[in-house]
């Protein structure tokens, strides 16, 4: 019994699409630390401490939240490129052993031309692997 389970293109889809989403929380973080830098200095033309201090402190948060999403959206993105990788490895394993029959099909007949065939495609498909 095999329960529902997205498939490894699915999944990697869905990884990058998260990726994205935390570069964008990343971006929009940095932005609003500017927002409050920018308060600070106003405040603190006003000679207003008090506020630019609880500024000064949204402007940190802001920037050290905007790190953790770009951290955050880097490892989703390190684990999306090995599954990129496995469902490459996967069509590539496929594609091997349909060149593997076809080698095989072609030795017992002894057909020099087959052979000579499989063993081109055969190379191709390990120059794609490259």
């Amino acid at each position: 019994l095999r329960l529902c389970s997205p498939s490894l293109p699915d999944t990697l889809f869905q990884l990058k699409f998260t990726a994205k989403q935390l570069e964008k929380l990343a971006k929009k973080a940095e932005k609003d630390s500017k927002a409050e830098q920018a308060k600070v200095k106003k405040a603190l033309q006003q000679k207003n401490v008090e506020c630019a201090r609880v500024y000064a402190e949204n402007a940190i948060r802001k920037k050290n939240e905007g790190l953790n999403w770009l951290r955050m959206s880097s490892r989703v993105d390190a684990v999306a490129s090995k599954v990129q990788t496995a469902v490459t490895m996967k069509g590539v394993t496929k594609n091997m052993a349909q060149v593997t029959k076809a080698l095989d099909k072609a030795l017992s007949s002894m057909d020099l031309q087959k052979v000579s065939a499989v063993m081109d495609k055969f190379e191709q498909q390990v120059q794609n692997l490259d």
